[in-house]
């Protein structure tokens, strides 16, 4: 299955939207600290932590240790910055999509330490700064199901 990898989100409707939306596709989801919230908060909890007990949701203290723990034999980072359009890239199961904080997106270290291809983005108007992210989510996540012909788990 895909792997879902947030790193250091800072909006709770945002990851609970991407709870719910892991919970109803089989993704783990990797929530990378530090966090901009608890998990108790209330709006995450409205947006999709009842599902949380039913999918994997796993916490990493950082990005290191996410790596250490997941090992991901691919990562594909999405980015305003990448020059790849997501719906090109060829996925396959157990691919990561990795996703970065709501204000200022994923760190340059950690794009430039990817293969170009790798990064990826959404097309929009170029007076646009970029989408939300939970939408962002659930459009790079279903392209990589309906590629994999939706290997939903049961």
């Amino acid at each position: 299955m895909l792997h879902i990898a947030l790193y250091q989100p800072e909006i709770p409707p945002n990851t609970g939207n991407i709870i719910r939306l892991a919970a109803n596709t089989g993704a783990t989801l990797h929530l990378i600290k530090p966090l901009g919230f608890s998990l108790e908060e209330k709006q995450v909890r409205r947006a999709g932590l009842d599902y949380l007990e039913v999918e994997r949701v796993i916490t990493h203290e950082n990005w290191e240790s996410f790596l250490q723990v997941i090992h991901p034999a691919r990562i594909f980072a999405l980015s305003t910055k990448g020059s790849t359009c997501y719906a090109s890239a060829a996925f396959r199961a157990g691919d990561v999509l990795l996703f970065g904080p709501e204000t200022r997106g994923l760190p340059q270290q950690i794009r430039e330490g990817l293969p170009e291809q790798q990064v990826l983005r959404v097309p929009m108007r170029a007076s646009s700064r970029s989408l939300n992210l939970s939408n962002t989510v659930a459009l790079v996540l279903y392209e990589a199901l309906r590629q994999l012909d939706f290997p939903f788990e049961d």
